[in-house]
């Protein structure tokens, strides 16, 4: 095909142009490629345009795994990636004409972006034209009036033929029906495009002919070839032989882009030097193509040129057009109009979300990409050129990577626990008089990390705790806080490992691990431990954890559980005891003084001393505070010898307890006098029965000893008395045994000899005699020294012999 030899060598070209490409990506630091493709329009879809992936050194599973996109600022999308092959296919249909109208070459361009790293690249597809449309003329007829008299060399310009198609496939010559009047000359504008005149080269004679009618025919250089015809019907006019002209043969002027509708352009001017209506002039625009026609009008009359459509500066820059005049004869004239469009900065920039990643992490370092934006400005030059910043005080900001293309990027190290999300607003702001600019928010949340420990509020917790409590009662709640979100957040509460005494603490109190709850587990008494302190640990849920410890101090605090104990003086059970009182004593004598602590603290140990029976209340008193028992009066002889005070201690707490002591006091001078008076007091009662009570309970625990000594006698004997059994009942025979060393020295014979036997008995042999024969001299048997295992053994056969218990009886 026609097109496939452009494409071969842009191939060529892309191959050649990749090692530049490769030096882009190192100075621009960023993953870029650019690629351009040509396919000839009209092309069906799902049509090839080429391999991607090959193209760009691309591997499949890149495509996939970067989430390879076709990202366009159009609205229809012409292309499509298949990401499973690498190549590129038609999308939907391409029309050159529509895409691109005059302008050559003609071309659209997209991004394929790829994500994990972020890629880049650029891809450039130019559509070839193909002749798919013939020459057009706006008019089916071409009304000409054309003055007998008019000269030879008169040139009568025709109306142009469009063609939607470009070069070769677009308007190349025009073809003139034989006549013997008119030849056909051709003519170039500076635009490219083609016009044609007729040049009169025979008088017209009206009587002859009086209507003239030919075809102008456009024709194309496509292949096939592709044509257009136009009637040319010329009536033959009286004589009129002046023709209109121009003052100028080219006017220039300039319109402002947006110019309202009816602004003033320029004003042609042609003169007709005939006079009476063959010297009335009228103008009007020839060879005007269709989107001109539209936008620009002129006063037939005055010949004022003025905007009648939208001027769009991003459309076309320049227009050119010819303006014809003519008189009421038929004769005219032409001259060129140039008109400039000046841009106006009418176009505010456009922001299109190229790739956005929400949420990320709080720990990202500064320069993290958080996405890509493309900004695109219509206007030219300055109206054109765009900054692009970040609208209110964040810690982000923009950087341009490429053309028209801006990273967003974190400029700081970012902490979600002082903002957990922002709504970023870029400015896109153009150089324009005045500025115009548009905005987009990005709202970019932040997910958390594990970068903040529980902290309690206070460094040490303080509580307080009864005696006696119940066990699991609370005693106090901790509360630690923990900036973070989720798991991170979650804390757990835990008691550190230490000892309060010889126990754990743990043997003490516990914690509630989600609520931080103390409890008691044990009941307290303040009289072994006063305090607790011990360490408790906050622990958050993230990986790793993180923990922050705080001092835990609980104070138990006194109750009134222990009554006073009287130390002195010591109450016994069978003794008496007295204090003695002199009959001279006086006033204020100091009898005794009454001592007792309480184990208690603090006002439930502070102790009053109160007098609650007495044999003469008269006679003594007790202090309040100290517990010193006086005399209030002079002691006399008609008070009794035996004197019996009760005295009560008494805490102070709520309820009070008490303890009572009784002191036993003897008004005497001397000691035989206090004994005379003593010997017959009665034994408490109380004591009496403490004592038996005492008697009886070591009787028993005497008798229970005794039978248990008796029982494990017994137990032993029947043991010992088995194992001889054992031995009893054996079968074995007696086997004699002769020392292997002996010498016969004195007696002859066999009775006078020493015999030596090993008895082995049976069990039913223990009321049979063994009888062994006495030894007929001590110095009949002399032993070898070295044979000491022989007389250990007879000894040890002895000492069987002679235990009483041995079943073996020797005779």
């Amino acid at each position: 095909m026609a097109y496939q030899q452009p494409l071969c060598k842009w191939r060529l070209y892309v191959g050649l142009q990749r090692i530049m490409i490769l030096l882009l990506f190192f100075v621009l630091n960023t993953v870029a490629g650019q690629i351009r493709y040509s396919i000839p329009e009209e092309l069906k879809k799902g049509s090839l345009i080429g391999n991607v992936a090959q193209d760009l050194g691309l591997d499949l599973r890149r495509l996939r795994s970067g989430r390879a996109r076709i990202v366009t600022g159009e609205n229809i999308q012409y292309t499509e990636l298949k990401t499973d092959k690498g190549i590129l296919v038609v999308n939907e249909r391409i029309d050159r004409e529509q895409l691109c109208g005059d302008v050559t070459p003609c071309s659209f361009s997209f991004e394929i972006i790829l994500e994990n790293p972020m890629e880049l690249h650029h891809i450039t597809i130019e559509v070839l034209d193909v002749n798919d449309h013939p020459p057009v003329f706006k008019k089916a007829d071409i009304m000409l009036d054309i003055s007998e008299s008019a000269n030879l060399g008169a040139r009568f310009v025709l109306d142009s033929a469009e063609d939607p198609d470009v070069g070769v496939n677009g308007l190349q010559n025009y073809v003139l029906t034989s006549n013997d009047n008119f030849v056909l000359k051709q003519h170039v504008n500076p635009d490219g495009s083609k016009y044609a005149e007729m040049v009169l080269q025979k008088q017209l004679d009206r009587e002859e002919a009086p209507h003239l009618s030919l075809k102008l025919i456009a024709v194309d250089g496509g292949n096939p070839q592709r044509s257009g015809t136009v009637s040319i019907d010329i009536t033959v006019l009286d004589a009129n032989d002046n023709a209109p002209v121009f003052n100028q043969s080219v006017y220039k002027a300039t319109v402002i882009e947006n110019a309202s509708r009816g602004t003033n352009i320029v004003t042609v001017n042609a003169t007709d030097a005939d006079s009476g209506s063959n010297g009335d002039i009228t103008y009007s625009i020839s060879n005007v193509k269709s989107n001109i026609a539209d936008l620009l009008s002129i006063d037939q009359v005055s010949g004022t040129l003025f905007v009648s459509g939208p001027i769009d500066f991003e459309k076309d820059k320049k227009y050119e057009l010819r303006i014809d005049a003519k008189d009421q004869g038929g004769l005219t004239d032409s001259s060129k109009v140039i008109i400039e469009v000046t841009d106006v900065n009418d176009n505010a920039p456009i922001l299109n979300e190229m790739s956005f990643t929400s949420p990320v992490s709080e720990d990202s370092p500064p320069g993290t990409t958080i996405g890509i934006i493309n900004i695109k400005d219509l206007d030219s030059g300055e109206n054109g050129q765009v900054s692009c910043r970040i609208e209110q005080n964040a810690p982000f900001k923009v950087k341009s990577s490429l053309r028209n293309y801006y990273t967003l990027v974190t400029d700081t190290v970012l902490d979600r626990e002082r903002v957990s999300e922002y709504n970023i607003t870029v400015v896109a702001t153009d150089a324009g008089m005045p500025p115009l600019s548009a905005k987009k928010t990005f709202h970019l949340k932040v997910s958390d990390v594990n970068d903040n420990a529980p902290a309690f509020p206070q460094s040490v917790y303080n509580a307080f705790i009864s005696e006696n409590n119940s066990p699991g009662v609370s005693v106090v709640t901790l509360r630690a806080k923990d900036p973070d979100e989720n798991q991170n957040a979650r804390i757990s509460y835990i008691l550190e490992d230490a000892n309060i005494g010889a126990s754990p603490v743990s043997a003490y109190v516990s914690i509630n691990a989600e609520s931080g709850v103390i409890h008691a587990v044990r009941s307290f008494d303040y009289e072994q431990i006063k305090q607790l302190v011990f360490v408790v640990k906050a622990q958050d849920g993230g990986s790793p954890p993180l923990s922050s410890n705080v001092s835990v101090k609980i104070m138990i605090q006194d109750q009134n559980d222990n009554p006073p104990q009287v130390l002195y003086p010591v109450q016994t059970g069978g003794s008496l005891v007295a204090e003695m009182v002199p009959r001279s004593a006086d006033v204020g004598y100091l009898v005794t003084k009454v001592v007792a602590v309480d184990v208690d603290s603090g006002q439930n140990a502070w102790l009053s001393y109160k007098l609650q029976k007495a044999t003469d209340r008269a006679l003594f008193e007790v202090g309040l505070q100290n517990g010193e028992i006086r005399t209030i009066r002079q002691v006399t002889d008609k008070d009794a010898v035996k004197q019996r005070l009760t005295v009560i201690v008494e805490d102070n707490g709520q309820p009070s307890r008490s303890a009572t002591v009784i002191v036993n006091v003897a008004v005497a001078d001397s000691f035989p006098e206090v004994l005379s008076e003593f010997t017959d007091f009665p034994q408490d009662k109380e004591y009496n029965d403490n004592l038996t009570f005492y008697l009886v309970l070591a009787l028993a625990v005497v008798s229970f000893l005794f039978i248990t000594c008796l029982v494990v006698i017994i137990s032993v004997k029947i043991y010992r008395w088995r194992q001889s059994r054992v031995l009893y009942h054996s079968s074995l025979p007696v086997i004699p045994y002769y020392p292997p060393r002996y010498s016969d020295t004195l007696g002859t014979g066999t009775l006078p000899h020493v015999y030596n036997y090993e008895v082995c008995r049976t069990t039913d042999s223990r009321r049979s005699d063994c009888k062994f024969g006495g030894a007929g001299s001590q110095n009949v048997l002399i032993m070898d020294p070295s044979s000491t295992g022989t007389m250990q053994r007879i000894q040890s056969e002895k000492s069987i012999l002679d235990e009483p218990d041995s079943p073996l009886e020797v005779s």
